[in-house]
């Protein structure tokens, strides 16, 4: 029996991520916004991660997706640990 056509996508998303990375308070966040697109996973504490000017509360448990290019950055925070996983597109090998 012959075995069945794998379809691929024409695009898809190289993903990796980080050392879990410590924010402590009053420490201030400097970042730029990034070509890849973000999921940030808070580890333990709290704050807010403000993006293009929208503020999201952060706890403990929760995750939040920050899309490439947005400006972006944790404010009010403390002692937050979080793992960042980072995607970016490239072109799919072809079948």
């Amino acid at each position: 029996m012959p075995e069945p056509a794998v379809t691929r996508p024409p695009t898809s998303r190289r993903v990796s991520s980080s050392a879990p990375t410590l924010l402590v308070a009053p420490e201030p966040d400097h970042q730029q916004p990034h070509a890849d697109d973000e999921i940030y996973v808070v580890l333990e504490g709290h704050g807010s991660l403000e993006i293009d000017g929208t503020s999201v509360p952060l706890s403990e448990g929760q995750a939040v997706f920050v899309p490439a290019g947005k400006d972006h950055r944790f404010i009010g925070y403390e002692n937050l640990s979080v793992l960042v996983v980072f995607a970016r597109p490239h072109e799919a090998p072809a079948s």
